[in-house]
């Protein structure tokens, strides 16, 4: 037997034994499943043999269990955007299920509890009633988790030192290596820990005693944390406590898996403040702009972010950046000065001590800070846009790093110019710096090709020089708060001396005598790992080839948990086209193909939620789009479908009315059994049952009767060029629905109230905006449709003269996109929103309503204008945080209802309690209804119901 046959043997052991207690669909082994959960934000690329999505705690002690009876090493996961490479694995990749996301909050939000799965901004969302919030604020919040974040102890933008997990960490539930669970807040398991792991505690407190009586030692330590540093394991917890069981919890903080699992976190809460100025100020070079930073030290800031003049430059031609940028000089630099405050009278105290620190330094322009949340919002556009700026010009096949140093801030100009000239020697010209400069903090991007080993090596002479310049000659920190990782392990002797880094491996084989967890992450004995199994990022396709693979999509995506995310689908298909044109692996490729698409094509909504996530842009439906017009290329079905479209919606009425008298016979289960057998033998054409399937709108010959009934007023009377959607012309009211008119109904009879005279396009019945084909990769017949309606718009409204309302966001929102900019174009919610309510007057309220705002609705820039028609008309409004796009997508619910299911599994318990919900999209609103366990409807019901 060959060693990878019994290293496959051993695997194959561990998965039967798992498989009693964990479900088969959580033990993923397919070539597709584990290449995809095993990318992480990283240039790395290893791939799991195993991974377990594990529910509780439970089942990782079962898997810490069986990893050690076979000696098989373990890497725990949350969301997977490290950047160093500490979330990748060769072996056994512990992953989060969706079951890690409870909280609770004390004493008034000053403390939280959250488990792993809860990400960031989710956390502070939660606090935001209390104006408190986590102290890590790292630029990736809306999408890392809590359990990244405390175990790379990330920091961020306001956080600084002072608010990191390692000094607002009160407690956590910590799973040790051997199965062991600690919980460092309850008296009783530190009793019993200290039963069963005396040896360890004895050795933390001797560690502690050990560095505490050597004063050269910490004061090395004290010195290292002054700055922001996660470069090894938190030493600064061997001189800031005696009790082995603090030293215990604040080593768990920045140990990256290393040393045990965080099953839970419980922070000291920060205040959020909510009165915010920011002023972007300009000097003449870095010298002065580093002076400028020490003035700044003592005064009242809350973020200081220093931007090189390359950093500038790339984002200088950006939408709503300011004109000053292009006309700086060329070794200009900047600082963004954030100044937060409880109020208005302790922010102008504050502003007048910043100006105070900064009198007598000469600045390019004008100093002025800003409250206009607009102006505000484009300065940290500035900030927040360098990072991608570099990734989405980026040469193909190369990746974006990013890494992160500290200087001491009093040698930060000195740290800069010389880190500059490094990068210059080694041909890194397009390189930009910025970084959180009252820390010393810089962050360094640049663009690297690892598929040449001559940039291989230049890359590698570049580290070396780095960590000469930042760890030794400056004796600042190699990684400020990205994390040790795979990339800097191999230079933490170098950074910290032999006595501190042998000090570490005391603590790695007190923790994890086996070395099972995470083996090689902060601490390695390989000098050449940081230049190993480096990730391939070859050309997939035009759409996705900016991709960075930071994972920033994945939160929004409604199929993140039933197959891909958008991060994944980009991710396999680069292997799939590398391995077709390479000619590798044809076995692999051929597993790969198939089972992408299900995985990567069937399964995704479309949604375009990903676009307003991702740093560079990218819309990972339009890559699926694409492979289904590959798939099935534009088709005389098609062709004939948009052609005979009035026939085809009249068509659709007829079966759902017919489809609802035989329900009445057979009822739901009867029809879901009979579509079923026809959806499959029809290749797909008949859809499935459902169970709030609606009955059917009425006849559009029925609705320009009520049309040509409307009053009219005159002359004066405000005219609206009303377009029902295909969706709304089709289908009525829900099966169950109190009130039983149709939407088209409901909104004659809103736009009469409001004094409005209704115009409807002619053809309104063959009238399509494309979507429906679009979303199929049907472009030719999209085209043609949109064209069509483009013109019968351009007609009914007399060239744009009047606005038009369509009542189904997600076409609307396809409208925009195709028709011409002088149409005038609504969706339902802006145009109630911004015309009808000032004309009407709220009789009532309901009293607790939720609201599902569409993906199209996000991306159109309404959420908030819907949230506020909300709550104009219920006393309480609930938006439930985690769900997103809700997984229907046009027909995928019919076709495809395991994506809608799994969108909004978590639904009806956010709900419980709402009278009845509230969208915009007549077949979003179907899922939405059967998830819940409330009827949902167009927000337009509830408008013309408590309105007169």
């Amino acid at each position: 037997m060959t060693s990878s046959t019994a290293l496959g043997a051993q695997y194959d052991d561990i998965h039967r034994a798992l498989s009693v207690k964990i479900d088969e669909n959580r033990l993923i082994r397919d070539p597709l499943r584990t290449l995809a959960y095993g990318t992480d934000a990283s240039f790395y690329r290893l791939i799991p043999q195993l991974v377990v999505r594990v529910d509780n705690e439970e089942e990782v002690r079962l898997v810490l269990h069986e990893a050690r009876q076979h000696g098989v090493p373990v890497t725990f996961r949350a969301a997977g955007t490290s950047l160093s490479g500490q979330a990748v694995t060769d072996s056994i990749l512990i992953q989060l299920s969706d079951n890690w996301k409870a909280h609770r909050i004390k004493q008034q939000g000053r403390i939280i509890s959250l488990q792993p799965g809860i990400i960031g901004a989710r956390a502070n969302q939660l606090l935001a009633g209390y104006q408190r919030k986590i102290g890590p604020d790292p630029a990736s919040i809306n999408a890392c988790m809590i359990g990244g974040i405390a175990a790379n102890n990330a920091s961020g933008m306001c956080c600084g030192t002072a608010q990191n997990s390692y000094n607002t960490v009160q407690s956590a539930r910590i799973i040790m290596v051997d199965g062991t669970v600690l919980d460092t807040a309850d008296e009783a398991s530190r009793a019993a820990f200290a039963k069963s792991h005396k040896g360890l505690l004895e050795i933390l407190k001797v560690l502690a005693e050990k560095t505490q009586d050597n004063p050269e030692l910490s004061q090395k330590i004290r010195h290292k944390y002054r700055l922001k540093n996660t470069t090894g394991y938190s030493l600064n917890s061997l001189v800031d406590y005696k009790d082995p069981f603090d030293v215990l919890l604040h080593l768990m903080i920045g140990s990256e898996g290393t040393l045990g699992f965080l099953s839970e976190v419980t922070y000291q809460t920060v205040i959020d403040h909510p009165i915010k100025a920011a002023a972007m100020i300009f000097f003449e070079d870095m010298e002065a702009t580093c002076r400028a930073v020490t003035a700044l030290k003592s005064a009242p800031v809350s973020a200081v972010e220093l931007i090189d003049r390359a950093g500038l430059r790339a984002v200088e031609s950006k939408p709503g950046m300011p004109d000053v940028l292009s006309s700086l000089g060329a070794q200009a630099a900047g600082l963004l000065v954030d100044v937060r405050a409880s109020d208005s009278a302790e922010l102008e105290e504050n502003l007048q001590q910043v100006s105070k620190a900064l009198d007598g330094l000469a600045t390019l322009t004008e100093i002025e800070f800003t409250q206009d949340k607009a102006v505000y919002d484009s300065y940290w556009k500035i900030r927040k846009g360098l990072f991608p700026a570099v990734g989405a010009v980026r040469p193909v096949g190369t990746t974006v790093i990013i890494e992160d140093v500290a200087f001491p801030v009093e040698q930060l100009a000195e740290g800069v110019l010389e880190l500059q000239g490094v990068f210059q020697k080694h041909g890194y010209d397009e390189a930009i710096l910025f970084g959180h400069a009252l820390e010393g903090n810089l962050h360094f991007v640049f663009t690297q090709g690892f598929d040449d080993p001559a940039e291989v090596s230049r890359y590698e002479k570049l580290m070396d020089e780095v960590a000469q310049l930042v760890a030794v000659k400056y004796q600042g920190s190699l990684k400020a708060e990205h994390g040790t990782g795979r990339n800097m392990a191999p230079y933490v002797a170098l950074e910290w001396g032999q006595e501190a880094y042998e000090l570490m491996w005391e603590i790695k084989r007190a923790f994890d005598p086996e070395g099972l967890l995470n083996p090689d992450v902060i601490l390695t004995h390989n000098a050449n790992l940081h230049v190993e199994n480096l990730k391939p990022l070859p050309k997939a396709n035009d759409k996705v080839d900016t991709c960075i693979e930071c994972g920033f999509c994945e939160s929004s995506c409604p199929s993140k948990s039933l197959t891909l995310t958008p991060r994944q689908r980009i991710v396999l298909w680069r292997e799939i086209q590398r391995l077709q044109a390479s000619g590798e692996q044809p076995e692999r490729l051929a597993k790969l193909k198939a089972d992408y698409d299900h995985q990567g094509i069937d399964t995704c909504a479309g949604c375009g939620l990903c676009s307003m996530q991702c740093p560079v842009g990218i819309n990972t439906g339009d890559l699926t789009r694409e492979l289904r017009h590959d798939r099935h290329p534009d088709s005389r079905v098609g062709h004939w479908l948009g052609d005979h479209f009035d026939s085809v919606t009249s068509g659709a009425r007829i079966g759902l009315a017919t489809g609802q008298g035989v329900k009445g016979v057979i009822g739901n289960s009867g029809m879901q059994l009979i579509t079923k057998v026809a959806h499959k033998t029809s290749g797909g054409a008949v859809p499935v049952w459902h169970p709030e399937m609606p009955s059917s709108s009425p006849s559009m010959k029925a609705i320009h009767s009520k049309v040509s009934k409307l009053k009219d007023l005159g002359v004066h009377q405000p005219t609206v060029v009303y377009l029902p959607s295909c969706a709304t012309r089709v289908m009525g009211s829900s099966p169950d629905a109190t009130d039983k008119r149709s939407v088209m109904e409901v909104m004659l009879s809103l736009l009469e109230k409001s004094g409005y005279k209704v115009v409807m396009p002619s053809d309104v019945e063959g009238s399509c905006c494309g979507l429906a084909f679009q979303s199929k990769g049907q472009f030719s017949v999209a085209g043609q449709k949109a064209n069509e309606l483009n013109a019968r718009l351009l007609e009914a409204s007399e060239n744009g003269r009047y606005p038009i309302v369509c009542d189904t966001s997600p076409c609307l929102l396809r409208m925009k996109e195709t028709l011409d900019p002088c149409l005038e174009l609504y969706e339902q919610v802006s145009f109630v929103s911004e015309f009808l309510m000032p004309k009407l007057k709220v009789s009532q309220k309901r009293s607790k309503i939720a609201v599902h705002v569409t993906c199209s609705t996000t991306r159109m820039g309404l959420a908030d204008d819907f949230v506020s028609l909300a709550e104009q008309l219920a006393d309480e409004v609930v938006l439930p945080a985690d769900i997103t796009c809700c997984g229907f997508a046009g027909d995928k619910g019919f076709s495809t209802p395991e994506l809608n299911a799994s969108a909004l599994k978590s639904l009806a318990k956010a709900v419980d309690g709402c009278e009845a919900g509230y969208s915009n999209s007549r077949t979003c609103e179907i899922g939405l209804s059967q998830h819940s366990g409330i009827e949902y409807q167009s927000i337009v019901y509830l408008v013309d119901q408590l309105t007169h």
